[in-house]
């Protein structure tokens, strides 16, 4: 692993764990040797994340859009600022420059994103291990959501086998660098079930 993607909160959430676990995070990266990818952005978790890797010596990627360049939201302080004309290119790139993903909680993007990358993995996009940082059980719900459409048949336990969790940032990591992404099939519909 030389660098992880991470996916989270333009906003800081209601509960100070987030913020420091997103600290913990970034310190533990550094401790790693392992870089960090990101949306680029200096408010809420994302700008929590990057400055404790930055504090650490570590290095930071930021990938934006122009257009929220515009708005005032980038990260000045970075070791590197890629600037990008849309959101896709932002998650393209965000993708190709690293080793491994997680999420910590956020909100509509940050689960778009995790859940682009997952779907990536699922059709042999990609072969990255992907995980959640469930701090306070924020990813509970979730979880229990992927137990549903296992159970209800919406989903095959190969790929539910695609998302990590861990609820501390060393023990994610070492997850992250041990896993063996399943070998997964692109196609949707077994043979035996046409």
């Amino acid at each position: 692993m030389q660098r992880i993607a991470v996916f989270c909160g333009s906003r800081a959430g209601r509960l100070p764990i987030y913020a420091e676990q997103a600290r913990a995070l970034g310190t533990e990266l550094v401790r790693r040797g392992w870089g960090m990818v990101y949306g680029g952005g200096h408010i809420g978790l994302m700008g929590v994340v990057a400055d404790a890797v930055l504090r650490g010596g570590g290095e930071v990627i930021g990938v934006i859009p122009q257009s929220l360049v515009d708005r005032e939201l980038a990260h000045r302080g970075l070791t590197e600022l890629r600037v990008v004309e849309t959101m896709h290119q932002r998650k393209e790139l965000m993708a190709d420059l690293a080793d491994g993903f997680i999420a910590l909680p956020g909100g509509y993007g940050t689960a778009d994103e995790t859940f682009e990358i997952l779907t990536w993995a699922q059709l042999g996009l990609h072969h990255k291990p992907v995980g959640l940082l469930n701090t306070a059980g924020f990813f509970d719900p979730l979880l229990g959501w992927l137990e549903q459409c296992m159970s209800e048949d919406f989903l095959k336990p190969i790929h539910r086998g695609l998302l990590l969790a861990a609820a501390e940032p060393a023990e994610l990591l070492d997850q992250l660098a041990s896993a063996q992404p399943p070998a997964v099939s692109p196609k949707w519909i077994d043979k035996e079930e046409r």
